[in-house]
């Protein structure tokens, strides 16, 4: 699993534009940027539709006030799922949308899960960090089913 310390691994995600889906690399996302990421298990599942999204969007200004430059939510969706969530979610610009969609860049970090027994395959643990310039500053893995140390609230009491 990727630790403090650890630069992001080099990975092609994709994120929904108006064109349709354009490749975004995490040299894109992280480099010369302090990012706030979190990750999710799946696009419109009840935890992360009521309360991990909603929190980002709602605590924007905040991130942005203590230094963040982008907040990033990443899950193994495709580009049109995400694009799709982002809107219901009312993300705009606030909360890039990005799509894992075959898992590369969690696979990559070592924080995959087998979600199989749910019908959903494999999936991201839910969790989130700090990158400064593509080096990862702070991890918080939740243990399964909790909603805690990836909450936009946690990550602005860790600024």
């Amino acid at each position: 699993m990727v630790k403090v310390g650890d630069k992001i691994p080099s990975v092609t995600l994709m994120e929904k534009q108006e064109g349709g889906p354009a490749p975004v690399t995490t040299d894109q996302l992280f480099k010369g940027k302090k990012v706030a990421l979190f990750a999710l298990p799946g696009a419109f599942t009840p935890t992360c539709s009521a309360k991990h999204v909603p929190g980002y969007v709602q605590n924007h200004d905040a991130l942005k006030a203590k230094g963040i430059d982008s907040i990033v939510c990443l899950s193994v969706n495709d580009a049109f799922v995400m694009g799709a969530w982002g809107k219901d979610q009312g993300a705009g610009d606030k909360v890039r949308m990005i799509a894992d969609g075959n898992g590369e860049f969690t696979r990559a970090v070592g924080l995959e899960f087998d979600a199989s027994k749910f019908g959903m395959g494999k999936r991201s643990q839910r969790y989130s960090m700090i990158v400064d310039d593509g080096v990862v500053k702070s991890l918080n893995v939740e243990e399964p089913g909790a909603f805690e140390v990836s909450s936009a609230n946690h990550m602005l009491g860790l600024l």
